[in-house]
């Protein structure tokens, strides 16, 4: 690590040396140098020695995709055979609906990635309306059917948005301006998306085919007789749970980090870091897939191991196995996925940005931001409400599209009189999910702009004056309590 004192030096971000400034730490405005935090020495992250972090967990990594093809390839022919599986028809259509939907989602997501480059400023506004009105909706809805004390909360939650929307709406300047640098260097880095989409893909033939394997597992598992029906394994379910999950956020993981070595280099060495191939995305490609493969299998472990046991703990709720136990321990299990998912995103930013390992990434992370005071600042996360609106819209419109299937098919026949909801539900999850690993290579682009907005002011006002000029306003607007 390097103290950065007031004086030039030369550091190095991505393999590349930079010649810092004097006034390093500090942003300029009119000529003059406005000092961007109370602290006069903190520690930047520095390029470290290109070698393979966490391998532990990267071998994890293949093995559970190894072990799912294995599975898949042993259970997976029972689940679509006509001697064992009298509802073969039932399991094709619903595969036929999971590609059609997934399709359009990829579709969708590609044309919300040029919305959001366009209008970033209406977007969160937006965002923060939309969350108002879910809130008033629920509120209305609970009331609505006669259920007094979740309107109540309702009622509750609706007042706090308004009042939420009211507190950080002096904010959206600089969220916005974070945003437009963010699209920005993803713009001049198209390649980034190209490798979003390549992400999206791998996560659709994932999910295709650890459905087969769970349809084969389960098929092997479960039954039903005129006597009733066994109870599931948990054990296997838990197995393939974290097997899904777990490869889920390492394509997740791995667009992040990516989009975080391709922004750094952006920032740092703009002849680097423009170009639809260019040294930049190459070169954050090659870094995630090979030496910082490990540290993003590590904490996509952790989450994907909570998000099994929340999802255990919720089919054990549905199938009445541990009652009100059950219901706590998914809540919890929540609150934990939160905090840790939390943690990631700002960890897997210097894993990209400099080749950390996981917990040397975090560690530094949390020093940044301790030392620079934003512990408040991140906290407000208003592009992150922008994300999960579009990625709550290209979900509704792929649960449309799944309607639509369902109209004009005959895929969702058994699902009786609840097919149009099975099939907007089944959609909804597809697009949702899709469009979700898509949108992170915008989310990322912005934690990596946050992160270098506070470690590298002077590059950013050498290299992108109006886009510097832009966020230090908009910075002194927001937060005139931290110049």
């Amino acid at each position: 690590q390097t103290v950065i004192q007031a004086r030039r030096m030369t550091i190095t971000v991505q393999g590349t040396p930079v010649a810092t400034s004097q006034n390093y730490g500090l942003s300029s405005h009119n000529g003059q140098s406005t000092q961007a935090s109370t602290h006069q020495n903190w520690t930047r992250g520095e390029k470290q020695e290109s070698k393979c972090r966490d391998p532990i967990f990267a071998a994890l990594g293949w093995i559970n995709v190894i072990a799912i093809l294995v599975v898949c390839a042993i259970f997976g022919p029972d689940a679509f055979s006509e001697t064992t599986n009298q509802n073969f028809e039932e399991f094709e259509g619903y595969l036929v609906a999971v590609v059609i939907t997934g399709l359009f989602s990829v579709v969708l997501s590609g044309l919300m990635l040029l919305v959001m480059m366009r209008i970033p400023t209406l977007l969160v506004k937006a965002s923060l309306i939309f969350v108002v009105i879910l809130s008033g909706i629920w509120a209305a809805a609970a009331i609505f059917t006669g259920n007094i004390f979740v309107g109540a909360f309702g009622i509750l939650f609706f007042v706090l948005s308004i009042c939420y929307a009211r507190a950080v709406w002096s904010r959206i300047p600089f969220a916005s301006a974070n945003l437009l640098t963010a699209c920005t260097a993803v713009r001049d880095n198209c390649g980034v998306t190209i490798l979003s989409y390549f992400f999206v893909l791998l996560a659709f033939v994932w999910s295709i085919i650890w459905a087969i394997a769970l349809l084969g597992v389960w098929e092997k598992t479960y039954t039903c007789t005129d006597a009733g029906c066994t109870d599931p394994n948990y054990f296997f379910l838990f197995l393939l749970f974290l097997s899904y999950f777990f490869a889920h956020q390492i394509l997740q993981n791995t667009i992040h980090v990516i989009v975080a070595g391709v922004v750094g280099t952006w920032w740092i060495t703009p002849e680097e870091g423009k170009g639809c191939c260019s040294v930049g995305v190459r070169g954050s490609f090659w870094r995630a897939v090979t030496t910082s493969f490990g540290s993003i299998c590590f904490g996509s472990l952790i989450v994907a191991i909570i998000q099994a046991l929340k999802q255990l703990a919720a089919q054990a709720r549905a199938e009445g196995d541990a009652g009100f136990l059950a219901c706590i321990a998914e809540c919890i299990l929540g609150c934990l996925e939160s905090i840790v998912e939390y943690f990631n995103k700002w960890a897997f930013i210097y894993v990209g940005l400099y080749g950390y390992g996981y917990i040397d990434a975090g560690k530094n992370v949390i020093t940044l931001f301790k030392n620079r005071g934003w512990e408040a600042i991140i906290a407000d996360d208003l592009v992150g409400n922008v994300l999960f609106m579009v990625s709550l819209v290209v979900g509704a419109i792929s649960g449309v599209i799944g309607i639509i299937i369902e109209q004009s098919s005959g895929f969702f026949e058994n699902s009786g009189s609840n097919a149009s909801l099975v099939a907007f539900i089944l959609g909804l999850v597809v697009g949702l999910v899709l469009c979700s690993i898509f949108m992170s290579s915008i989310g990322s682009a912005v934690n990596a702009v946050v992160v270098l907005f506070a470690e590298a002011p002077a590059e950013f006002q050498q290299h992108y004056p109006e886009l510097s000029t832009k966020m230090n306003e908009a910075w002194r607007s927001a937060y005139p309590d931290y110049m």
